[in-house]
């Protein structure tokens, strides 16, 4: 008896996945038409520029986001330029030799010098050689928080005390209390001191997740209206997961659930297809995913449309598109083979003709991974 009716549940199974995955796969963009962290209308024309050793285009564009005091932008276009300087780097060695001074040009070189160091095998040794450039860049630019968010990921690489990250944090958040990458980068802080092992980090009293969650949830109740900042706290329910089970790692999943509650509440409030929450969905969908919602997960993705980024599917697949494409076909299987027969399956949002990039849009905004 017990035999068939497991055959029975497994028939049943593959005859809805059968009728419904069709339906729920058209509804999604194809695979190939899936790209990874696509450019915005402002940046795309800086980088195809920056190909042909052009600077010009990303001098004028990051002036533009200092002068405006976009700096969530600026941000996100520092980050993406020097990801792509780490490959190809002509256009920012001629920009700093035409102005070398320059303090856009300045910022890139930083970031880019903290990457590099980031992967050397003698990390905080290399990262402790670059206080100057990155001192040399926040001196540039007075109210720019951008060069204290680096500091503040410096900090973290070479294991600096709380009391060091504590005066890095004043110095940000009294440049722009609400900047967004400031406070992923505070987040990231916090969490390698709950995730380090004793003896490889200081261990200070913030260093439980417990704190790091708290941390998370009050600058998300602090945040402005529809900043990204409000999805920290599902930044740090994925901090979590990542770190699987252990001492000193609870569960915590009624608390996972609601940072995804808060963060699906903040998703909505942008276009399906929208570039801007783009890392923040991904992000969600993930944490989703890991806790089995699944149809909140398929919705999600249809918000995402065709923008997979590299953050977080690299730090849980080699390959972050096949990570998100496999994490999103295990969704529709889901969804499908839990959709009874004669039921119509839930549609994921999907980008409408109205949906479009965000690029020069001003507000809250994106931050590397």
């Amino acid at each position: 008896m017990f035999r068939t009716m497991s055959l029975l549940r497994a028939l049943i199974g593959t005859s809805r996945l059968v009728r419904h995955t069709p339906r729920l796969l058209a509804a999604l963009p194809p695979d190939d038409d899936v790209l990874l962290d696509p450019p915005d209308g402002r940046l795309a024309p800086a980088l195809v520029a920056a190909a042909l050793d052009d600077p010009e285009p990303a001098a004028k564009l990051l002036a533009t986001t200092r002068d405006a005091a976009e700096w969530e932008d600026r941000d996100r276009y520092t980050t993406r330029l020097s990801t792509f300087a780490y490959r190809r780097d002509g256009w920012l060695e001629h920009w700093l030799a035409v102005a070398p001074q320059d303090p856009d040009a300045l910022l890139v070189k930083a970031q880019l010098a903290v990457r590099r160091a980031w992967e050397s095998p003698a990390r905080a040794e290399r990262l402790r050689e670059l206080g100057p450039l990155i001192e040399a860049a926040a001196e540039a630019a007075p109210n720019d928080p951008v060069p204290w968010r680096l500091a503040l990921d410096h900090a973290r690489g070479t294991h600096a005390s709380h009391t060091v990250f504590e005066s890095l944090w004043e110095q940000a958040v009294r440049r722009a209390p609400h900047h967004y990458g400031s406070h992923v980068a505070a987040l990231k802080y916090l969490s390698a001191q709950c995730c380090a092992p004793r003896g490889d980090a200081p261990r200070t009293p913030c260093g439980s997740h417990r704190e790091c969650f708290d941390f998370a949830e009050q600058a998300a109740e602090d945040a402005l209206p529809g900043s990204l900042v409000q999805a920290l706290p599902v930044r740090a329910a994925f901090t979590l997961l990542i770190a699987g089970p252990g001492p000193g790692r609870p569960v915590c999943g009624e608390r996972i659930d609601a940072a995804a509650d808060r963060a699906l509440a903040l998703s909505a409030e942008y276009p399906a297809g929208d570039l801007w929450p783009g890392e923040v969905r991904n992000l969600l969908v993930h944490v989703l995913v890991e806790r089995g919602r699944w149809t909140e997960a398929l919705a999600e993705f249809g918000r995402i449309g065709p923008h997979a980024s590299t953050f977080p599917w690299s730090l849980v697949a080699d390959d972050p598109l096949r990570g998100f494409l496999e994490a999103r076909s295990r969704t529709v299987r889901e969804v499908a083979r839990r959709t009874p027969l004669r039921a119509v399956p839930p549609e994921p949002y999907g980008a409408g003709p109205g949906d479009a990039d965000r690029g020069g849009r001003s507000g809250p905004g994106g931050h590397y991974a």
